[in-house]
């Protein structure tokens, strides 16, 4: 059974479908997608879903109409599959301001769950910085605020819960992108206590799965999944490629869709955050947050196959 890889399936899906004002497939000239998963943030039990969008390098744009108006359409499309998770830092130069500009233009503030990160050492920068972080994203309120990569994290961690305090923020994370740094990582989470992690996880980078996950899962630690196409390396390995005919035994419609799922089927994750800066792969992107997500046994199979290729 040959499947589409992610360009057939983007230009498929879009090109069939019919196209609103603001270039989102029309869902209801179909029969309407089943509602994006939730889940729940163990240290809350509000529901978050469990496909959201990053923003390292794809909203990092300036002024150009035509960029921004590609950008508004990501959004629109994360949020018409009941997406709500936008993730950014002050690391990711212009993209806070761009997010916060195209929410502000669009009304849309209120559907988004913003997850920014303080991303320097020092009290006094660590203040200046989430006090521009505000203002750059236009909000009062920032639903989750990160130390970005652990820089400094003691003395951002003591501003951030005074800050949560006075309602600013609503829950605090660490994160980091490489996996060299699980184990300062995992002490930190034994001694803090943190709503959130936001690691590094995919289909061939699975050190996580070994000791930070089940922690996290332990201590009722929420976990975002950064960087799970591996760059777009993923995509040019599996290029040309059809999908496995067992797929469809998870709602899996493209190698997007099979890549998140792998991560989204391990029962510690919350959501996962692919950055793109195109709609038509949004769109793809938040196809693998409905239907069936594959259990141990797949995920190994989806292993297994992946490494013959």
């Amino acid at each position: 059974m040959s499947r589409p890889d992610r360009r057939d399936f983007c230009a498929g899906a879009l090109g069939a479908a019919a196209m609103t004002g603001l270039g989102i497939p029309d869902v209801t000239a179909a029969s309407p997608p089943a509602p994006m998963a939730r889940r729940p943030i163990p240290k809350s039990g509000a529901l978050l879903p469990v496909v959201g969008v990053g923003t390292w390098l794809t909203f990092d744009v300036g002024d150009d109409a035509d960029d921004r108006a590609r950008l508004a359409r990501v959004l629109e499309t994360l949020f018409a599959a009941g997406g709500t998770v936008i993730d950014s830092s002050p690391m990711y130069r212009r993209a806070e301001g761009v997010v916060g500009d195209l929410l502000a233009r669009a009304g849309r503030r209120a559907k988004a769950f913003l997850a920014t990160k303080v991303w320097t050492d020092g009290e006094a920068a660590g203040r200046a910085q989430m006090e521009q972080s505000f203002r750059r994203l236009r909000t009062e309120r920032i639903e989750l605020m990160q130390v970005h990569n652990l820089v400094d994290w003691r003395t951002q961690l003591r501003t951030m819960r005074a800050w949560r305090e006075a309602e600013r923020f609503r829950y605090l994370g660490i994160t980091h992108y490489t996996p060299s740094a699980f184990e300062e990582l995992e002490r930190v989470l034994r001694a803090e206590p943190l709503d959130f992690l936001q690691i590094p996880y995919s289909i061939t980078v699975t050190d996580a799965e070994s000791r930070l996950l089940p922690l996290a899962r332990d201590l009722g630690v929420a976990v975002i999944a950064n960087r799970p196409f591996e760059g777009g390396d993923l995509f040019g390995r599996t290029r040309g490629r059809p999908l496995p005919d067992f797929a469809a035994e998870f709602d899996c419609a493209s190698w997007a869709q099979f890549f998140l799922k792998y991560i989204l089927g391990h029962d510690a994750m919350t959501c996962v955050i692919p950055g793109t800066d195109r709609p038509d792969h949004m769109a793809d992107n938040v196809g693998a947050g409905r239907g069936r997500m594959p259990d141990a046994a797949a995920r190994k199979r989806m292993v297994d196959f992946l490494s013959r290729i």
